[in-house]
């Protein structure tokens, strides 16, 4: 009997070549022949199931953010029972930076979408909606590690500029742990401690003027 293809599998040795290609050297280096060459297959067969470039890199980014959310599930299921919200959160946020080669390698693709994303208004607004469920959820987490009080919204507006804050924090600890300018154990400590002092501004409330 014919080997039965899995059209699924098929698609993800497409998106991990396109991954490696980025990685080293950028979207702007992704071409159909190229891609082909590194997943193995022809080019003909790799249009088979993305008739364009665009539609490869649209599958490609979406497999990124599933990885993405499975890197923080596996942080998150790793937290001791009982996992509060604060345990929760350092979780969280350790899962986006590059820590080992596989977050790495994912980490330098997603520098090379956010490139690409500064010109390709489709691209930045799947960007965009990404990285607002991830601030609304680290907003969430922060909230509940404070205690309970009256002004929830302006708690609220407090909880969201934390956790702008932390994200940005991430970003540019990510990038010094690409260049080799942080160990990982000093940006574990960076930002750690930025959760502890945000944490505590969020549950008391912003410093009298």
């Amino acid at each position: 009997m014919p080997k039965q293809v899995d059209h699924e599998e098929r698609r993800g040795q497409i998106s991990q070549a396109l991954w490696r290609i980025a990685a080293e050297r950028g979207l702007e280096a992704v071409s159909m022949r190229e891609v082909a060459t590194a997943a193995g297959m022809s080019i003909g067969l790799v249009q088979h199931y993305f008739p364009s470039k665009d539609e490869m890199l649209v599958y490609a980014t979406s497999r990124l953010r599933e990885r993405l959310g499975e890197r923080i599930r596996r942080g998150l299921a790793a937290v001791p029972l009982p996992a509060s919200p604060a345990a929760q959160l350092r979780a969280l946020l350790t899962a986006l930076l590059p820590t080992d080669p596989d977050s790495r390698a994912e980490t330098l693709v997603g520098v090379a979408v956010f490139i690409r994303a500064l010109n390709d208004p489709s691209m930045a607004d799947r960007y965009r909606e990404g990285r607002a469920q991830l601030a609304a959820a680290v907003a969430d987490l922060l909230q509940k590690a404070g205690p309970a009080k009256d002004g929830d919204a302006q708690r609220g507006e407090e909880a969201a500029l934390a956790a702008d804050t932390l994200l940005a924090l991430v970003d540019g600890l990510a990038s010094d742990l690409l260049l080799g300018h942080l160990t990982t154990e000093r940006a574990l400590r960076i930002l750690n401690g930025q959760i502890t002092r945000l944490g505590h501004r969020t549950s008391t409330g912003p410093p009298p003027h």
